[in-house]
């Protein structure tokens, strides 16, 4: 079938099970899923379903166990389904396939999967967890870590390079947490003092976002400055350097065109 280009544009951004796996691991894995992934297709089942049903069981996962403090089971439940990540990316190169809808489809369902992690967090801290500061953390991880992702992706929505990755991206963010608590529900196995793993964990993230999210706008205050400063000076300027429209463009717009595109190689997803 020869080399794909970017198929569906699953493969050039790290999503959840990418990100908790190294690529020595990942190789292995896809080896290994292969023989599954072409045992679906050949039933007809498409990319975007395991997509689908693999964001479903991170969310089940997250909100049912979480909820209850049920950290360890929780985290199993997840890295299981964590491997759709793996399966439908191996599907959609067996099939060839290159879409921007596949690219789109994934980036909003990682935005739906980090979600419901750190809201089953937060909603443990506000019952069962009984603690308001460490509820008001987990709310601050979900929230700035969708604007973390949203300012790459506005960035390069208006031409700009946004050439930063910063302390804490999503991988960071996701197998800190998930091995976090992973590791703190073996406190009802008996582990004594593994509980304070997820609340270290919380915080380092929630620190670590923040000092993301500002690396992102500083760098992209500076590269905006760059951009009209060039195209200011006729000497400087080169057709193409800054595009007014982009600038002009909607929200609406702005989504559409910095969506975290996997099929053109875009990091925003991160």
């Amino acid at each position: 079938m020869g080399q794909p280009v970017a198929s569906r544009g699953r493969a050039a951004t790290p999503t959840l099970g990418k990100a908790m796996l190294n690529k020595y691991a990942r190789a292995f894995f896809t080896r290994v899923l292969t023989p599954f992934a072409s045992f679906l297709i050949r039933r007809g089942v498409s990319p975007d379903t395991v997509t689908l049903l693999g964001t479903a069981g991170v969310v089940a996962g997250a909100l049912v166990f979480y909820p209850m403090g049920e950290f360890f089971w929780g985290t199993v439940v997840i890295t299981l389904f964590v491997f759709s990540d793996l399966v439908d990316g191996n599907m959609a190169r067996q099939l060839g396939r290159s879409s921007r809808w596949g690219a789109f489809l994934d980036s909003t369902l990682d935005r739906v999967a980090d979600g419901a992690i750190f809201g089953g967090f937060a909603l443990w801290y506000a019952g069962g967890g009984d603690d308001i500061a460490l509820c008001a953390v987990s709310i601050f991880c979900l929230a700035s870590g969708q604007v973390v992702s949203y300012t790459k992706a506005r960035g390069e929505s208006i031409g700009l390079p946004v050439a930063v990755n910063g302390l804490v991206e999503r991988a960071e963010r996701l197998v800190i947490s998930l091995v976090a608590a992973g590791l703190a529900g073996l406190h009802k196995f008996g582990v004594p003092g593994i509980q304070y793993l997820l609340p270290v964990a919380l915080w380092i993230v929630a620190v670590g976002s923040l000092v993301t999210l500002i690396q992102r706008v500083v760098t992209v205050r500076r590269e905006s400055a760059e951009a009209e400063e060039a195209a200011a000076d006729p000497a400087a300027g080169e057709p193409g350097a800054a595009d007014p429209g982009a600038a002009e463009s909607g929200p609406g717009e702005a989504d559409a065109a910095g969506q975290e595109s996997r099929a053109q190689g875009s990091e925003a997803a991160k």
